[in-house]
């Protein structure tokens, strides 16, 4: 593995000589627009390795995507390779249909400590959810960003963290769409402990993601990438363009219905994604969220 070939994967040819917060920005949004987010391998008939060295041959190497706990443990490796004080943590994410959070660990972040200030790096949310920036890890603090204002809460050593909802612009609709909201327009994403964790602690769990038939990954194929107005997103057959802020307050949402052989064009042209094997699209409808929220 060399740091120098992810550099050239995530078009990253700026300075790196100082492990400060500047340089941690630029390196996650370079990672977040070149690197999508998907589960493409358990449509295609893959098994997902998880380690180090398959991950990086299948990011870096083969310039494929993954989930969050592929994409957040690249970068875990990178951002240590270049001196930065990084740990793993572990989340609980909210699932929608139970009104609740996932009562195991399910979800990969990661926290970089830069002149006594922790800071939230997750490259792995994908869709619509995604910071840009690292966040500061204070509770109750307003963070804005292009893609929302996010925020932490924290109750009793365990964090919450949320972002604000914003409208949806659907040129097929009339009106604005919000979607279903929580009360105050709050997104619940996940919580999480400062409790450091070790990639193997997530083994079980990238295995049951993968054998599971009830999770919403097996349900969906999906690729989603960050762009400089946005993301662009594929679920399925459905190609999803979001705009951030094309009105006021209002994001602007395409989406268009692909033919089975425009898939892998899509794949390719939108997202630098190129298969080995053959994909079987899928996407089991009327799972919350829906697919706008998905993405």
């Amino acid at each position: 593995m060399n740091i120098q070939e992810y550099f050239a994967r995530i078009s990253y040819n700026e300075s790196h000589k100082d492990a400060d917060l500047q340089t941690l920005t630029v390196i996650f949004q370079h990672h977040l627009r070149a690197i999508p987010f998907e589960n493409l391998s358990m449509h295609c008939g893959e098994t997902i390795e998880l380690g180090l060295q398959a991950t990086y041959n299948k990011i870096v190497r083969k310039k494929r995507g993954g989930w969050c706990l592929e994409t957040n443990l690249l970068l875990f490796w990178a951002l240590e390779e270049l001196g930065f004080d990084v740990c793993i943590l572990g989340g609980n994410c909210y699932e929608p249909a139970e009104r609740a959070y996932a009562a195991e660990m399910n979800h990969i972040l990661l926290k970089v400590v830069i002149k006594g200030n922790s800071y939230i790096v997750d490259a792995g949310f994908g869709g619509a959810y995604q910071s840009w920036q690292p966040l500061i890890l204070i509770s109750g603090k307003d963070q804005p960003q292009t893609p929302g204002v996010f925020r932490f809460m924290e109750d009793n050593g365990t964090w919450y963290f949320e972002n604000v909802k914003r409208k949806r612009y659907i040129p097929e609709q009339s009106e604005p769409a919000t979607g279903t909201p929580e009360p105050g327009n709050i997104r619940k994403m996940y919580t999480f402990t400062l409790q450091p964790r070790h990639i193997n602690d997530f083994q079980e769990l990238n295995t049951n993601l993968q054998l599971s038939p009830d999770n919403i990954l097996q349900k969906k194929s999906i690729c989603s990438l960050q762009t400089p107005e946005g993301i662009y997103a594929l679920v399925g057959w459905t190609f999803t363009e979001v705009k951030y802020n094309y009105m006021e307050d209002t994001d602007l949402v395409q989406i268009t219905t692909l033919a089975d052989e425009e898939v892998e064009k899509t794949l390719k042209d939108k997202f630098g994604v190129v298969l080995e094997n053959k994909l079987t699209p899928i996407n089991v409808r009327g799972l919350p969220p829906n697919l706008v929220d998905m993405v």
